[in-house]
C-alpha cells in the first residue's frame, strides 16, 4: 500500500510566478462540521514548507483545502479566498494539489 500525503503549491498566473506569502488551511469535514487540521503559508517558491498531511497523521475522509490568495492580491480583483473540497484515501500515494491563480479566476488538478 502507499503512503498518502498531502501538499500544495500556489502559482499567480497574473505575474507569471510562485505565490508567496499565501495562508492555507486544511480542514476535515466531520457530521459535527469542519475541523480544521493545518494551516501553513507559501514560501518563495509557492510551496509550503511542510506537508499539509504527512502519512503519519493522514486519515481517509472528505476535506477542504481553503486558499485566502486575496491578500496576496492587495485586496483588489474578484477572489478573496478559494475552497477546495476533496475526498483523500489512505494506499492512494501522495496528493499533490497546485492552485492556480489570478484575481479573478483558478484551477486546480490533482498533481505528483
Amino acid at each position: 500500500m502507499k503512503a498518502s500525503a498531502l501538499t500544495t503549491h500556489v502559482l499567480d498566473t497574473a505575474a507569471g510566478a510562485p505565490a508567496a506569502g499565501v495562508r492555507v488551511e486544511l480542514y476535515r469535514i466531520e457530521a459535527g462540521g469542519a475541523v480544521k487540521v493545518a494551516e501553513r503559508v507559501t514560501n518563495a517558491d509557492g510551496r509550503t514548507d511542510a506537508p499539509l498531511l504527512t502519512a503519519a497523521d493522514f486519515v481517509t475522509g472528505r476535506y477542504e483545502l481553503r486558499f485566502h490568495i486575496g491578500a496576496h492580491f492587495g485586496g483588489a480583483g474578484f477572489l478573496d479566498v478559494v475552497p477546495i473540497a476533496l475526498r483523500l484515501e489512505e494506499g492512494q500515494g501522495h496528493y499533490h494539489v497546485p492552485l492556480l491563480c489570478s484575481p479573478w479566476s483558478y484551477a486546480t488538478y490533482r498533481g505528483s
